[in-house]
């Protein structure tokens, strides 16, 4: 199948750390917009809505290392999510970018933070878009706004929390819907909130598969540990890479210039969320998982209460952010309210 719109072009970009994949459309000039995609997708994701974005704006695409159609590198997850970051900062070299807009979906919205709180002078930031985006004290493993750690070994987090199952799903390439954990139906329950089945399925049931399975990869390793629930996060692998024992962004104060940034993120999500159902802690409290240590021990990770809290400290330090929570979206609300997203989007990049 064709897997581009009429419209989008797609190329491989040399750069200094590897071959990256990148989508543009329409050969248009302009501000650059560059989008990132998030775990377990790629940038087939984002075709909709840079077609739909103003022709005054140059809109590009990339993959991440381990997914589409980028290098298949290793994913140093000691690094947190700096692999991206470092990657996404060739990319703009190779790309020639003075300014650029970023706007990073779930993992791709910690890739951008990353690539801010590493480069707090000399980022070419116009502004950002954080869309329903990891919380910067990571995924799972952590309490309280401030992403205190459960567990000093970050138990709970990391490449042990995938489902066996839907990483087996993925591997075999299970274009079907004959399980609830086939990627289909994972991204028509958890991506976009039911009922609502998007434009294009099928493009976007081949950027899920385009991840790369294996654990310098897809979900990544893991290692045991004596505290619940029985496993710590590893060294290699996505997952690993936004562990709290590896990924930790608690203060965006030395940015400077400052960019505006827009956190968008879906009302119904239920992946990125303050009672997450991918949080093993939220899922322990529902008795799904025995063993729970309790509210007082492991609670539900407050994700949406740690981003504000980080962002809340950047408004403090002379930054300003906008928080837009589009109605009747889950985690990705350009894919299920895409005409709400596009216009708080272009709203936030024609004012900055």
């Amino acid at each position: 199948m064709d897997k581009l719109l009429p419209g989008i072009t797609g190329e491989h970009i040399p750069t200094s750390r590897l071959t990256v994949a990148v989508l543009s459309a329409g050969g248009r000039s302009g501000p650059a917009v560059l989008f990132v995609h998030g775990n377990v997708s790629s940038s087939l994701c984002w075709q909709q809505t840079m077609l739909a974005l103003p022709e005054r704006y140059r809109p590009l695409a990339i993959d991440l290392r381990g997914f589409g159609d980028t290098d298949d590198e290793p994913v140093d997850a000691t690094r947190g999510l700096r692999d991206y970051a470092d990657d996404l900062a060739a990319t703009i070299d190779a790309l020639g970018l003075e300014s650029v807009h970023l706007v990073g979906w779930s993992m791709g919205g910690g890739v951008v933070l990353q690539y801010l709180a590493d480069r707090p002078g000399p980022h070419r930031v116009a502004s950002a878009t954080l869309v329903d985006p990891v919380s910067p004290f990571g995924f799972g493993g952590t309490k309280g706004v401030a992403g205190e750690l459960c567990d000093p070994d970050g138990a709970g987090s990391g490449g042990g929390s995938a489902n066996p199952e839907f990483v087996e799903r993925l591997a075999g390439k299970d274009r079907g819907e004959a399980s609830p954990l086939s990627p289909r139906r994972v991204l028509l329950a958890h991506y976009v909130k039911p009922p609502h089945v998007p434009e294009h399925l099928d493009i976007l049931v081949e950027s899920m598969l385009s991840t790369r399975i294996g654990e310098h990869y897809y979900p990544g390793n893991s290692r045991p540990s004596q505290a619940w629930p029985g496993f710590a996060p590893g060294s290699w692998g996505v997952l690993n890479t936004m562990a709290p024992t590896n990924f930790r962004i608690a203060d965006l104060s030395g940015v400077q210039p400052k960019p505006a940034v827009l956190w968008l993120r879906g009302a119904d999500d239920v992946i990125v969320s303050d009672t997450s159902l991918y949080d093993l802690a939220y899922l322990g409290s529902l008795g799904a998982i025995p063993g729970w240590p309790g509210e007082q021990a492991w609670p539900p990770q407050p994700m949406v209460a740690q981003t504000r809290g980080v962002l809340n400290g950047y408004a403090t330090a002379g930054g300003r952010y906008r928080e837009v929570v589009i109605q009747d979206a889950g985690h990705g609300p350009h894919l299920d309210q895409p005409e709400e997203f596009v216009a708080e989007l272009t709203r936030h990049l024609d004012g900055a």
